[in-house]
């Protein structure tokens, strides 16, 4: 069995991911370029990151049976694989739990002005100096933007910390919990403090976030994005954050990754940015649960049967 990663990982991360799979499994991970084409031709498994996999890849890989994505699926055309004959799945779910976390200790870390005072502590300024802002979540009102596994563990989280939490859903037959209160998406602008982002990126989420939206936020709105970046317009990001249309944002993703080094959010006083790591609770670019799935699901395509959390029906 011949599995091929894809994607930019350190040799520490190359380690780890080795070690999740059987020993007797041929594990080739490689960037992508002319060394993935090669490994392309004799593959059973694609694990596809910051490549593209269309009908052009895929007609390259005549022993293909399965393409495994974490939980997000927009670098895979779906009906290519389809008509190829090849399994495409996602590990839905897998990561809610990580992310969820994640955005819980942004939020904490945006109102408790944890890089603030961190910074403060470390470069030695005299106390009587210290002069901040801060505030408690109690009261707050989170408007949280698709409800799928992410979002409903962001929820409960809110609940306990005694926030309202409403979300916005564009399935409206999607079951949620009694505490969380169903809205369109221009009242949850509207009525939120904090916006958190839990949607797929595809045509009807790319930019959905954009000038407009932003206007119908409060001023004092604190924007999260742990999703995909694509899913916000960056440069009326900025815009909104250097004219004060919201107070701050978090963001773990980027319109392009790695965010370039010159990006104007590096130099913004009220942004908390981390390097797309809120999937990642292990290490960079690792997470154990994430790879066991992997494993998992390729042994149910081995043995004939569907894999989970499929994207497509084969015949």
């Amino acid at each position: 069995m011949k599995i091929l990663l894809v994607g930019y990982f350190n040799e520490t991360a190359k380690t780890k991911i080795v070690r999740c799979f059987p020993k007797d499994w041929d594990i080739v991970i490689v960037p992508p370029g002319k060394e993935m084409l090669h490994h392309m031709e004799d593959c059973q498994v694609l694990i596809p990151e910051h490549v593209k996999v269309d009908s052009s890849l895929l007609s390259m890989a005549k022993n293909l049976k399965l393409v495994q994505t974490g939980a997000g699926f927009d670098n895979i055309d779906i009906d290519a694989c389809t008509q190829f004959g090849v399994w495409a799945a996602n590990s839905a779910g897998v990561n809610a739990q990580a992310v969820a976390e994640h955005v819980m200790a942004l939020i904490l870390s945006y109102y408790k002005n944890i890089p603030f005072l961190d910074s403060f502590m470390k470069n030695k300024i005299n106390e009587d100096e210290l002069a901040y802002t801060s505030s408690e979540l109690a009261g707050k009102t989170i408007g949280i933007i698709g409800l799928g596994a992410i979002g409903k563990k962001v929820a409960k989280f809110c609940q306990v910390f005694d926030m309202n939490v409403l979300s916005y859903v564009r399935n409206p037959v999607v079951q949620s919990d009694s505490f969380i209160k169903i809205v369109d998406l221009d009242t949850l602008l509207s009525a939120s403090d904090i916006i958190s982002v839990h949607i797929p990126l595809n045509q009807q989420t790319k930019q959905l976030i954009n000038k407009s939206t932003f206007k119908k936020m409060k001023d004092s709105a604190l924007f999260i994005n742990t999703a995909r970046g694509g899913i916000v317009n960056e440069k009326d990001l900025i815009d909104a954050l250097k004219n004060n249309n919201i107070a701050g944002a978090c963001l773990d993703v980027f319109e392009s990754e790695p965010l370039s080094l010159d990006s104007e959010l590096r130099e913004l006083d009220n942004v908390i940015l981390t390097p797309h790591t809120a999937g990642m609770p292990d290490s960079r670019k690792f997470h154990k649960k994430r790879y066991d799935f992997f494993v998992n699901n390729i042994k149910r395509v081995e043995n004939g049967k569907e894999p989970e959390s499929k994207l497509n029906q084969l015949l």
